[in-house]
């Protein structure tokens, strides 16, 4: 990452787009978002699927597609099943950020984006590949009854079959993949996502070898981020939709921000 704030896409420039989805990236790349950011778990059948939640209900039709499968958990589908699914209606029809409202998504963009699919990691990585541009991979915890799924394993490894340790960074909240990661391939860079204080941040980003410190924004301040800085590693925060916190942030040096609008980079 450069030293200058980056707009990270979270959740794949969910404001602008379905979550998770190629779309998204479309729409984060266009707007000049540095990088995107997506959740990988894995399916039934053991393929690297992009998703967030560990329920299809909020973010495709599932429920119509498969009634009697409740509840619907992504790791009791196969990925031919999974693939079945429209991931994009849902935006359309519920409009979370307010966007469509406020006319940012043109009508023909909207029925566009009905049956968008969700996608694999393979297919994430190859747009990023293919449009140069950089990746935020995060490690999902793999829910039941996959609990033993070797995801880290399978997510570096097809990192190095395409050839991409420089355009990915790896991140879980779940830090013991990110020890495994590194063991695994030591070029592989990573990011300790964090959602709770943490007392010593450096001593953490030492023992796991990370590159970067993920809070969430309201668990860091300037002289922390200085600190991190000054000792070789990046800060990137998240969520921050907020134009007033993304410009106090940037004021203080933090080297990237995740966040839901990407276009807020061109937020003064």
């Amino acid at each position: 990452m450069e030293n200058r704030p980056l707009n990270i896409a979270h959740r794949g420039a969910c404001s602008l787009a379905p979550e998770n989805t190629l779309a998204a990236a479309q729409q984060a790349l266009a707007v000049g978002a540095d990088m995107w950011e997506l959740d990988v778990s894995v399916t039934a059948d053991g393929q690297l699927i992009v998703i967030h939640d560990d329920s299809l209900v909020r973010t495709t039709d599932v429920r119509q597609q498969f009634p009697d499968r409740a509840p619907w958990n992504f790791t009791t589908f196969t990925l031919a099943e999974i693939k079945q699914l429209d991931a994009g209606s849902y935006f359309v029809e519920t409009d979370p950020f307010g966007t469509i409202a406020a006319g940012l998504i043109d009508t023909p963009t909207q029925e566009a984006l009905r049956g968008e699919p969700i996608p694999t990691l393979e297919e994430a990585l190859l747009f990023t590949r293919d449009n140069h541009w950089q990746i935020n991979v995060e490690i999902k915890k793999t829910p039941p009854p996959l609990e033993s799924f070797p995801i880290v394993e399978h997510v570096i490894d097809l990192i190095m079959a395409l050839n991409m340790p420089s355009q990915v960074l790896v991140s879980s909240f779940e830090h013991s993949y990110l020890t495994t990661a590194k063991a695994i391939n030591p070029s592989i860079d990573t990011a300790a996502l964090v959602a709770w204080p943490i007392i010593n941040p450096l001593k953490l980003l030492n023992r796991l070898q990370c590159r970067a410190y993920h809070p969430y924004y309201k668990l860091t301040d300037a002289r922390q981020i200085d600190q991190l800085n000054q000792a070789g590693f990046e800060v990137n925060i998240w969520t921050v939709n907020n134009a007033k916190d993304i410009r106090a942030f940037t004021k203080v040096g933090v080297n990237g921000i995740i966040t839901d609008f990407p276009q807020s980079r061109s937020i003064p």
